[in-house]
């Protein structure tokens, strides 16, 4: 999962000291401020980023956790995001998700790992502040973007995760056909997988006496 890279939040170097950071935060604010924007959203969401970062860099208790987080991100090779949460970045995240989980093998996969991160991606949270934007057919992109990986998981959280995309698309009739018809083939495709043992079972035992009764 991403973290957060609040030094470029604020457009300065890890080494920034206390005064480096509060005279950041003081131009940024200002100018991303909601009054000075006539409470444009995506100002509002950077401006709220801005100041996530700053109350955790000027907080030493804070401070400390986000640091030993960052290096633990690096150490193993992760990638920080100082991405505010709006449409347009939340749809970049998905197509890029979407890109990974296709290039994965299906035998081999961590499907709890691919629920984790949807499910982080995805949050009531991020939901609610999504529609804020009023920017319906970005929503309508993230979700069909989303459908695909979610079909790599198990129904029941493949469900959960759907009703957080009915909710994002909207009322529209199209959308929601499109998520009833994914969860339509994977609950197919979950049946398939439980009974198709069975399946093969009968056509064994139905083979062997064809071949026994035109013996005999």
């Amino acid at each position: 999962m991403h973290l957060k890279d609040y030094y470029k939040t604020l457009q300065l170097e890890p080494t920034a000291d206390l005064q480096e950071i509060k005279k950041a935060y003081r131009k940024l604010a200002h100018q991303y401020h909601p009054d000075k924007n006539n409470d444009d959203p995506y100002s509002t969401a950077f401006f709220n980023e801005i100041k996530e970062a700053y109350e955790t860099l000027t907080n030493p208790v804070k401070k400390d956790n986000y640091l030993q987080q960052r290096w633990y991100h690096k150490a193993t090779g992760n990638k920080n995001t100082q991405q505010a949460i709006t449409p347009v970045n939340v749809l970049k995240q998905a197509i890029e998700f979407e890109k990974y989980s296709s290039t994965l093998d299906v035998f081999r996969m961590n499907r709890d790992s691919l629920f984790q991160y949807m499910d982080s991606l995805l949050n009531d949270a991020t939901i609610d502040k999504l529609l804020q934007f009023n920017e319906p057919e970005i929503n309508q992109q993230i979700v069909v973007t989303l459908l695909k990986p979610i079909q790599f998981l198990q129904t029941e959280k493949a469900i959960l995760l759907t009703i957080r995309l009915s909710k994002l698309s909207g009322p529209g009739e199209r959308s929601q056909a499109l998520i009833d018809s994914t969860l339509q083939q994977m609950r197919k495709k979950e049946t398939w997988e439980r009974y198709k043992w069975i399946v093969v079972l009968l056509i064994i035992v139905i083979t062997c006496w064809l071949i026994w009764y035109s013996a005999s």
